[in-house]
């Protein structure tokens, strides 16, 4: 009997989805991987910045004021998966170029731009995000976008 084996995306798909469970937000638990000639340069999930409070421990000003998914994310006191995964790389010396991001969330509109200006090749996401500009300036820019559970 052939044992049946997850595709790459799949594979690393599940790699970004063990990183949200580190997430100390309290409304979307995303993780982020990027991915370079196969193998892992960088992760990420979202949470307050180094050494700051979390929402799990402070509580959400989104919740308190609430305040849609998909907007005023500036408000948020969280950096992003996908930041947080660009921000490890460029610490650790492993440049973004070329690579394929993984992310449990489609990335919005900042994390987009970031992902433009790491000259990132490829996206692969399982959830939507409730605002698709993002998924528009990233095909506009020659990204390939992976709705992976489409």
């Amino acid at each position: 009997m052939k044992k049946e084996r997850p595709s790459l995306d799949e594979y690393f798909m599940n790699v970004a989805k063990v990183v949200a469970t580190r997430s100390t937000c309290l409304r979307h638990d995303v993780g982020a991987v990027i991915v370079k000639d196969k193998h892992i340069i960088a992760t990420g999930y979202n949470g307050a910045p180094a050494n700051l409070p979390h929402c799990l421990d402070i509580g959400c000003i989104r919740n308190e004021r609430d305040i849609p998914s998909g907007t005023q994310t500036e408000i948020c006191r969280a950096v992003h998966a996908e930041q947080n995964a660009i921000i490890q790389a460029a610490l650790h010396g492993n440049s973004p170029k070329g690579a394929t991001l993984y992310c449990t969330h489609a990335p919005c509109i900042l994390c987009a731009k970031m992902i433009i200006n790491a000259k990132m090749k490829r996206v692969v996401f399982a959830e939507e995000y409730p605002n698709d500009e993002a998924v528009k300036m990233m095909e506009q820019a020659g990204i390939e976008l992976v709705h992976l559970n489409k």
